[in-house]
């Protein structure tokens, strides 16, 4: 789990408290109503993997924008990868340029534009995975806010405050920040200019990390704007050292408790003329075949201190790839001498939040997080009063949630129960069912030959979605629930060598194992699972009735039906209103 997180004093608390709630205000008063130019941004780009997400992502801001839940008088826009190999955020980010500059023209030299990058499949929280992660829930406001209204508003004060240019952003993260009575984070230089946390020596060593000239590291204010010699991406707790990137910790200041900190990345700005150095890139480059990553492969060739040295390492890749060296190179020949400058943020806090983990624990057991950003227990639900983190969910009388879990988008009837730990995500829960302790359930719509279908998913909160073998024979190398996959299966009176694995086949995971049955009702997608779940955890065995076709998580996604999983939502958001409406009157 991710959390970085500085050792803040209670003064230091109470500022980051009223900055957030403040920021919050602001966006709300927005929400629903025409912006002035210059009040908020120009255009909000949200980048997507494929033209399916993409899909996905316009019918939600569609609906958003309908619902006059975001603030209205600018261009919402989604940009999908081009087919053909991932590409990664940094392809991404050149791509989304080169969209804007097609549409834009030289006008776009004058706007200010949000860039969220909310590609990816999710594996590792796959309830974000049809729909996206920038359109999980966050339980506060109302109407509910997602992580997109949240982005926009801990953003809402940068517009006004930066050149035009845009600022690059992830989906998954959360950057709470205080800059104080008189200072604030400005956007005004040339380059690049990135958000910077004060963050343990051991954080450091996941993310990038700045170094800072030694003479810019002495003043005390909650926000100060420095120019950056490097960028180190993921480096050891050596090398930072070696290079100079680690500081001492001021008196009162929000970093960690112990005496050495380094600060670390989370979004930044580009200016236009580096933005133009993006597209003479791209055109360089040509179709791209591999990763790029818009933080380490960009920031590394910034700043006076930068070198060639980091486009033959290829120790903090995924996967590989035999042109990504060359790919940097010539990255880091178009980008070198360009400003890197950094705004420190010294009362801040950084929250990821891309795993089911760290969604329940800063969603329904994070006091922190709850106190700053002012988190409800029940957010846009009806009869959501008991224990966990219900939002934009219908709760029948005689409903349990226990502590530590989330309810989103679901349908409990009465006397249902969710035990401790466990996220229960766009289900129909049939009355007097009980959802056991530390396990994901999530149902999707999908289209398969005999029409609409419901599939409900269900691993264990631990499980890796991720983690493969070779070859369907070594499903004992997999586990689901904490138990080897090969023994689930036999309590499901399945066979192990029959198992059938979408996609891939060679390489085989809880991803691609198709072990999840289609129903052609929601709320009985769900009890079947339910019930496969309790066998596999209890000991018992199940016999799936004959004839019962099975979907991995994989394939689920790739026969979504996405209308028909925004329908479930927008009956809930009608349902809840309607409630709502009647218990004013």
């Amino acid at each position: 789990m991710e959390i970085r997180r500085g050792g803040m004093n209670q003064q230091c608390v109470k500022k980051l408290q009223k900055a957030t709630r403040e920021k919050i205000r602001k966006f709300n008063s927005l929400r629903a109503r025409e912006v002035q130019p210059g009040e908020f941004w120009d255009v909000v780009v949200v980048t997507a993997a494929d033209e399916s997400q993409r899909d996905a992502y316009e019918l939600q801001i569609r609906g958003k924008v309908d619902r006059r839940e975001l603030p209205l008088g600018l261009h919402y826009k989604v940009f999908s990868d081009p087919p053909g190999s991932k590409i990664g955020n940094g392809g991404s980010t050149l791509y989304a340029l080169q969209q804007l500059d097609e549409i834009y023209g030289k006008a776009l030299s004058g706007l200010r534009v949000l860039l969220i990058h909310a590609g990816g499949l999710s594996q590792r929280l796959p309830s974000a995975s049809a729909l996206g992660k920038i359109f999980t829930a966050v339980p506060l406001g109302d109407p509910l806010y997602q992580m997109l209204e949240l982005k926009l508003a801990l953003y809402v004060d940068f517009p006004s405050r930066m050149k035009p240019g845009v600022l690059v952003t992830c989906a998954d993260d959360i950057e709470l920040y205080s800059t104080g009575d008189e200072a604030s984070v400005r956007f005004d230089k040339p380059g690049f200019t990135a958000l910077a946390h004060p963050s343990s020596l051991s954080i450091g060593t996941t993310h990038g990390v700045f170094v800072l000239d030694s003479n810019q590291k002495s003043t005390d204010s909650d926000v100060e704007n420095v120019s950056c010699l490097r960028f180190l991406h993921k480096p050891t707790v050596e090398k930072m050292r070696g290079s100079g990137a680690v500081c001492r910790r001021r008196s009162g200041s929000s970093s960690p408790s112990d005496a050495e900190f380094v600060y670390t990345d989370s979004a930044y700005y580009v200016d236009f003329d580096a933005a133009k150095s993006l597209l003479a890139l791209l055109k360089e480059l040509g179709p791209l075949d591999c990763e790029v990553d818009a933080y380490g492969d960009f920031l590394q060739a910034l700043g006076p201190g930068a070198t060639i040295d980091y486009t033959s390492d290829a120790a903090n890749v995924t996967e590989e790839e035999s042109s990504l060296a060359e790919v940097r190179r010539k990255i880091f020949r178009f980008l070198k001498g360009t400003p890197l400058n950094v705004v420190l943020l010294n009362d801040s806090k950084f929250y990821h939040i891309g795993t089911t983990s760290e969604y329940l624990f800063h969603l329904a057991q994070d006091a922190a997080l709850k106190s700053e950003l002012g988190l409800l227990a029940s957010a846009f639900s009806v009869n959501a009063d008991a224990g966990g983190c219900v939002m934009g969910s219908v709760l029948d009388p005689g409903c349990r949630v226990a502590a530590g879990s989330v309810v989103e988008y679901s349908r409990l009837g009465a006397g249902a129960s969710v035990g401790g730990g466990s996220i229960v995500s766009g289900c129909w829960v049939g009355a007097g069912l009980s959802v056991p302790d530390g396990v994901f359930m999530h149902s999707l719509c999908v289209n398969d030959t005999r029409g609409t279908g419901f599939v409900t998913v269900a691993f264990g909160i631990g499980d890796s979605l991720k983690r493969s073998v070779d070859a369907p024979a070594h499903t004992e190398d997999l586990q689901l629930f904490g138990f080897s996959l090969a023994e689930r299966l036999r309590r499901w009176g399945l066979d192990g060598e029959a198992l059938r694995f979408s996609g891939d086949a060679s390489r085989c995971s809880l991803w691609n194992a198709c072990l999840f049955p289609v129903c052609p009702d929601q709320q009985g997608s769900f009890s079947l699972s339910l019930e496969m779940l309790q066998a596999a955890l209890g000991g018992s065995t199940l016999t799936l009735p004959t004839g019962t076709t099975l979907m991995s998580m994989q394939e689920s996604l790739q026969c979504k039906n996405l209308e028909e999983m925004l329908k479930f939502r927008e009956g809930l958001y009608e349902d809840i209103t309607r409630r709502k409406a009647n218990d004013r009157s």
